[in-house]
């Protein structure tokens, strides 16, 4: 791992380590995000893609009056969330759920974070 002191280090390229490196690098810090893939993959991952969703294509209920998930979906809006602008510009049908073209998803996710001045990013694994 490079030691740099004008850097935030994230490890991990999922939901949350992409978001975190988006939202530090929104606020002008400079951020080194590590991720293992494509150099180390898994068994559950297809792509070295960022914020891959491997589960499921569902968010859960978008429904921000009426429901807890739906309400943090709101505030992540409401904090310029590159997971919830990556996830509405990919949505797919599913009554009142979040749900997204999975791969559309992350190859969004992952044009942004590459795109970034802001972000470095690092492909390898960190023991």
């Amino acid at each position: 791992m490079d030691n740099n002191s004008n850097e935030i280090i994230v490890v991990g390229g999922g939901l949350a380590g992409s978001e975190a490196a988006w939202q530090i690098a929104q606020m002008g810090v400079r951020v080194a995000l590590y991720e293992m893939r494509p150099v180390q993959m898994t068994d559950a991952h297809h792509s070295a893609n960022f914020a891959e969703m491997v589960c499921s294509n569902s968010f859960r209920s978008d429904d921000d009056e009426h429901n807890a998930v739906g309400l943090i979906h709101h505030e992540m809006r409401q904090m310029n969330s590159l997971i919830m602008a990556c996830a509405d510009d990919n949505k797919v049908p599913a009554g009142s759920a979040l749900a997204v073209d999975r791969d559309g998803f992350a190859a969004a996710v992952t044009q942004k974070i590459e795109a970034h001045t802001n972000i470095r990013i690092v492909r390898e694994a960190i023991d």
